[in-house]
């Protein structure tokens, strides 16, 4: 599959200057942000992607959406794939707020609260992580599967620091 970390947005601007939390929740992407998916998903047509899986926050979302739009492929929401909550931006947006945003994506599968509400031990964000590795091992279309997700999620899976809109190839069949 391709790990693909969402584009830029605010806080990822303010915290990679400063290291400093600068209480944004949800972050949308910025218009730098906006251009790195657009590039990401030109580079991706002959990729082979047949259905991108995005995690439920905003900036993964929208570059989801624009990366379905220019390879014409459908997008699944799952939680698994969610960052480590641990910052401002890691609080998401309620589904309900998510499905009048995002009319084309079904979001009925998750609670309205998605994400974790305290700080995620880093054993139980492992673990999740682990747990779609393996769920994904077990399809038989994983290698053809675009994964939209975090900076902690790509580091767990690969230990590689992906940048905004990096891309990694992972086999979950392996290791």
């Amino acid at each position: 599959m391709i790990l693909l970390r969402h584009g830029e947005t605010v806080f990822n601007r303010v915290f990679g200057a400063t290291r400093i939390d600068p209480g944004v929740r949800d972050p949308r992407l910025t218009d730098r942000g906006r251009d790195q998916a657009q590039t990401v998903a030109e580079n991706l047509r002959d990729a082979q992607i047949t259905r991108l899986i995005s995690s439920p926050y905003t900036r993964a979302l929208e570059t989801a959406q624009i990366i379905a739009g220019v390879l014409d492929v459908p997008i699944a929401v799952d939680a698994m794939v969610r960052e480590r909550g641990a910052f401002s931006c890691d609080v998401g947006s309620s589904v309900s707020k998510l499905a009048v945003t995002w009319r084309s994506i079904g979001f009925d599968h998750l609670d309205e609260i998605w994400w974790h509400e305290d700080e995620e031990h880093e054993t139980e964000f492992l673990d999740r992580c682990r747990q779609f590795k393996f769920r994904m091992a077990e399809t038989a279309d994983w290698s053809t599967v675009g994964v939209v997700t975090h900076w902690g999620v790509i580091r767990a899976f690969t230990g590689q620091r992906a940048t905004n809109c990096e891309t990694i190839r992972f086999d979950p069949t392996q290791g």
